[in-house]
């Protein structure tokens, strides 16, 4: 039986690896990870619908889907604003990921925390709840008044966790955020405010004590081995510790459609393409290319 994986899942605030047919395998800090990938890696499908073609797609492809299953994808994404007839209540939320890297974003109430898991938000708040189109028109007003992106980049937020700032320091900088969106005019009209409470996700992320970021896994290719001990999980990422003690990112995404297998004594100890950490940005609220 081949295991071809789709990513990570964030099931109960627990991260995990899924697999094509449902299956999910828990993943704890701390534990042994060896795979090698094998053979090519695959569309995944979409809207989990296996793609018809099983294409193969490149391997440093974020997204790992062919045209046709990422379009529908999209077809039903409420952040591509294509999806705009939902009937469920939307939050608006506040998310810190590092010093000077606040986003507003909206999701689904019914989804609770699971979307600023997804995006590895080290901290967050909520800030107002109602219907989707109102929830989506007051993201867009605090975007332009308080000047702050819907979007930040993972390479910026990978660099941010192995240097996090003390965890009152983090809520407070998403608490002003907090009471400048409160006084932009109009949006409460439409949308109930929810009072300012930090929620912090350090330690369901396994951040505490982080290395410091050596490199990150650039893509995954037939035969290539990777190994280590995992030392956390945010968003799409895993952070190891390989067998030469380097701190490295593994982006799950790149492994979305790839057959994985153990890897067996006597094969390479790490043999993914690794990309070397650079120096962090001077200006801390600069923006860099966006996911």
């Amino acid at each position: 039986m081949e295991w071809r994986c789709r990513g990570i899942t964030w099931s109960g605030g627990v991260p995990g690896l899924r697999w094509h047919g449902g299956r999910v395998s828990a993943l704890g800090y701390g534990q042994a990870l060896a795979f090698r990938a094998a053979g090519e890696r695959r569309c995944p499908g979409a809207r989990d619908n296996p793609c018809p073609l099983e294409a193969v797609v490149p391997g440093r492809a974020t997204g790992g889907r062919c045209p046709e299953c990422a379009r529908l994808d999209r077809a039903h994404s409420v952040a591509a604003d294509t999806f705009l007839d939902d009937p469920q209540p939307y939050r608006v939320y506040l998310a810190w990921f590092g010093p000077g890297m606040t986003k507003v974003g909206i999701t689904a109430e019914a989804r609770g925390e699971a979307r600023l898991l997804e995006q590895g938000a080290v901290t967050f708040s909520w800030l107002g709840r109602g219907p989707l189109m109102a929830a989506r028109r007051t993201e867009e007003v605090l975007r332009q008044a308080l000047g702050v992106p819907d979007r930040v980049a993972y390479e910026r937020k990978r660099a941010a966790r192995h240097a996090l700032p003390a965890v009152l320091d983090r809520a407070g900088e998403v608490g002003e955020l907090h009471r400048r969106a409160r006084e932009v005019g109009g949006w409460t009209e439409t949308l109930e405010p929810l009072e300012f409470v930090p929620r912090d996700h350090a330690e369901a992320f396994g951040l505490d004590g982080l290395p410091p970021l050596a490199g990150t896994v650039s893509e995954l290719v037939d035969g290539s081995v990777v190994t280590g001990r995992l030392l956390a999980a945010a968003g799409p990422d895993l952070h190891l510790l390989d067998p030469t003690g380097r701190c490295l990112a593994l982006d799950t995404r790149l492994m979305g459609g790839w057959v994985l297998r153990g890897a067996g004594e006597g094969e390479v100890a790490f043999s993914a393409p690794v990309t070397p950490a650079v120096a962090a940005a001077a200006d801390p609220t600069a923006q860099g290319e966006l996911f």
